[in-house]
């Protein structure tokens, strides 16, 4: 079992950097932590995720080379550091725990999401 609470979203300039935080209650290093967008009118989609144990990582496309996905299990948290945000950028961030796939197939448990506004 698994609940999990997003913070740290808000507004950033275009070329801006924010940092996400997802705070978990419950075994958290049982579990991979994805995080997922979704703008509006559009479909949720997968941004990254990482293992149990941080040892593995996969990302968009999209986002590669720009956003960074990090976890401190002692912590119970894991994070997304993002930079050189765009636009294209701004959705409602969610992370969800689940078991690792390379593709960040999973969902088992979800947060409630964050709002990130790349705007000038």
């Amino acid at each position: 079992q698994l609940q999990l609470v997003e913070s740290g979203g808000g507004l950033v300039h275009p070329g801006g950097s924010a940092t996400l935080s997802c705070v978990a209650s419950g075994a958290m290093d049982n579990y991979a932590i994805g995080w997922f967008r979704q703008a509006p009118g559009k479909q949720r989609v997968g941004v990254g995720c990482i293992d149990n144990r941080g040892e593995r990582t996969a990302y968009a496309e999209s986002v590669k080379g720009r956003f960074t996905i990090s976890r401190d299990n002692d912590k119970k948290t894991a994070y997304l550091y993002m930079s050189g945000l765009k636009p294209e950028d701004t959705a409602v961030y969610y992370c969800a725990g689940g078991r690792y796939n390379e593709h960040c197939a999973f969902g088992n448990y979800w947060g409630q999401g964050t709002q990130v506004t790349v705007d000038s």
